[in-house]
């Protein structure tokens, strides 16, 4: 009588690791095939930006004076760009949310999958989702008569700093999804969203705010960003004499990666205790 052996799977770190990116793509195609089944909201997330440059450049432009000259839309489309990426906050907040209370979540982790995949999966779905969107809004910019005056790798570097603000805000809202309660906590923490944005130099000079609130806006992260992006794209800027205005380019790698190396290991962690 013979017997037959299975062979022993494969757990070497190289073999793991490409488990977990098929695991993770899984979820991503899940994710993303909820574009296909709602247009409407996907859209509306990504033409919000549009209708806030031409709000504010279109109706407050004319009264809003611009550091050093120039004209508004291209002193506002980049510090725009800036605010896009805060604003996917508020999606992967709620997408992660909405998935944890309805048990979503947990089924994920009870199959035979990377422990990784649910939050890599979103990850990827919603760094996606930003590309797309930052790709509209630089569009919409180019039709309004925004250019970017400082050549093809400057600009590269530009969006290659946006997206990693992005990629900051993510395991932000990875974190604020996993610890919230359901949908209705995070509707509060979205309200939040507006002051952080405000808060900074994406709409106006923090020179015309009152000192201390110029000084926060300052520290602002998103204005670390805006006003980088302004100088590579080489658009009307302000130039404060401040430590923070002068290394703008600096602050805006050193604060997404502050907040990757704070909320990804908090993200991680709180995954894993979920249910427990």
């Amino acid at each position: 009588m013979s017997t037959t052996t299975s062979p022993l799977p494969d757990t070497s770190p190289l073999s793991r690791f490409g488990w977990a990116l098929a695991d993770s793509w899984t979820i991503t195609l899940r994710d993303l095939s909820h574009w296909v089944r709602t247009p409407g909201t996907v859209a509306v997330g990504w033409l919000f930006p549009v209708m806030m440059v031409l709000m504010f450049g279109g109706l407050f432009g004319g009264a809003i004076g611009v550091p050093g000259g120039g004209g508004y839309f291209d002193f506002l489309i980049p510090g725009m760009f800036a605010m896009t990426m805060l604003f996917g906050l508020e999606s992967t907040m709620m997408a992660v949310t909405t998935d944890a209370a309805k048990g979503v979540t947990d089924r994920f982790r009870s199959m035979p999958m990377s422990a990784s995949a649910v939050v890599m999966g979103r990850g990827i779905a919603d760094m996606l989702n930003s590309v797309v969107g930052l790709a509209i809004m630089i569009g919409a910019g180019l039709l309004l008569g925004w250019r970017a005056e400082g050549g093809l790798s400057e600009a590269l570097a530009a969006v290659g700093l946006l997206l990693l603000l992005r990629f900051a805000l993510l395991w932000v809202g990875i974190y604020i999804g996993l610890v919230s309660g359901g949908p209705e906590v995070v509707t509060s923490v979205q309200i939040l969203v507006w002051p952080v944005g405000f808060l900074s130099s994406v709409f106006v000079d923090p020179a015309t705010m009152p000192g201390w609130l110029g000084a926060i806006a300052q520290w602002n992260p998103l204005s670390a960003t805006a006003t980088a992006t302004r100088g590579l794209f080489d658009n009307p800027g302000w130039a404060g004499e401040s430590w923070i205005v002068q290394n703008a380019t600096l602050m805006a790698v050193l604060w997404p990666l502050l907040l990757i190396a704070v909320f990804l290991p908090l993200s991680a962690h709180r995954f894993r205790r979920l249910g427990g």
